[in-house]
């Protein structure tokens, strides 16, 4: 699956760099590793938007999606002892909890079309547990599609209970999963998994051989990429064309979310990535991952002001109303843990954008013009 050509005049770059990667975009060429460090590299942060927004505008015009979504963590008791995390504990710790099923479906609104379901790596939970989470929420409140668990989790039940992950994704859509979240992924490097202490999760090849199975299963899925702590330019690159080289496989994914690293207690950096690196990382994304339908402004992380620019730099998505988010959170982030449908469109439209509300899948709920 190759790039789009576009049909576009000339941008103003004034970074003679971005000269090659604009003509190999309007050609609808690919991008290599070189390209995508020019990308991250450049201090033309208007050209590189302007390349972004290009291509943006020819997959989805001036829409951008959002849904109406509730954002539930089960738990956060974890086995894990993640350098960059914030959010999990261990039994006994202050601010630990566990929530039933039922507990769970009481939390979803009537009105609420998405359930995004992640949480820690319980150490005793039966995976009959998570089955019955979903099966609750399915029958309970059927009118919401159920996004939950990412690769972490669902290898996490081999490495527990040893039910390989097709069944774990068989079983769970029979339950009545419709998709699953891009999580867990981190950042597809050997020598950040050591360094920051996932070793005992799903590296990156156990990553993308998960969601190899659920693109196989017909289970669609998005994909993440935690960025701003200690990696380097080209472990971001690396990380961008390893999840192409899937998409042209399986043509799975939905969408990419460049999650910007919170510092919170963890503090692996002195500060957070600058709003000018968020939207680096966004335009790149978009020009890297020609084959991703939808590149994703996360205002949980970047803030609303910082999506919103964003939306002028490639991403043609704001995820949604995300009421009751704790992981970001969990690491201070200072957006508002949850947002109306009001402020979502303001947000949008304040980019001189068309707010588009969907669904998990994106089939299109409304088009508010």
């Amino acid at each position: 699956m190759g790039a789009t050509r576009i049909e576009a005049e000339n941008v103003r770059l004034r970074d003679r760099r971005l000269a090659p990667v604009w003509e190999k975009v309007r050609a609808g060429e690919r991008l290599d590793h070189g390209d995508g460090l020019a990308c991250l590299e450049t201090d033309d942060l208007l050209g590189l938007g302007r390349m972004a927004d290009r291509v943006k505008r020819a997959k989805s015009g001036d829409w951008v999606y959002f849904v109406i979504n509730r954002y539930i963590n089960p738990t956060n008791l974890c086995v894990l002892s993640c350098a960059f995390c914030d959010f999990a504990r261990k039994p006994g710790d202050a601010g630990a909890f566990e929530h039933t099923p039922e507990e769970i479906v009481r939390m979803i609104e009537p009105d609420v079309r998405e359930v995004h379901i992640v949480g820690g790596h319980h150490p005793d939970w039966p995976f009959e547990r998570y089955e019955a989470i979903i099966r609750a929420i399915h029958e309970e409140r059927p009118q919401a599609q159920i996004k939950a668990f990412t690769a972490a989790e669902i290898d996490y039940f081999w490495r527990r209970w040893k039910i390989e992950p097709r069944e774990a994704l068989v079983r769970l859509r029979a339950a009545g999963l419709h998709t699953m979240p891009g999580g867990g992924a981190e950042i597809f490097s050997a020598r950040l998994q050591k360094a920051l202490r996932f070793t005992g999760k799903a590296g990156a090849d156990r990553w993308l051989e998960i969601h190899r199975i659920a693109h196989g299963l017909d289970i669609r899925s998005n994909a993440t990429m935690l960025y701003g702590h200690v990696e380097t330019l080209a472990e971001r690159v690396d990380h961008l064309l390893r999840l192409r080289e899937l998409q042209d496989e399986t043509a799975g994914f939905l969408t990419f979310i460049p999650l910007l690293y919170q510092v919170g207690d963890t503090k692996l950096v002195p500060r957070q990535a600058s709003p000018i690196e968020a939207l680096r990382v966004v335009a790149t994304s978009r020009l890297v991952l020609d084959n991703f339908p939808h590149v994703e402004a996360y205002w949980v992380m970047m803030g609303e002001a910082s999506a919103s620019l964003a939306l002028n730099f490639g991403a043609d998505d704001v995820n949604g109303t995300l009421v009751d988010e704790r992981i970001a959170h969990a690491a201070r982030a200072e957006s508002p843990a949850g947002l109306a449908r009001e402020q979502i469109v303001r947000m949008i439209r304040d980019a001189g954008r068309t707010p588009v509300e969907r669904d998990a899948l994106y089939n299109v709920v409304q088009v508010w013009n």
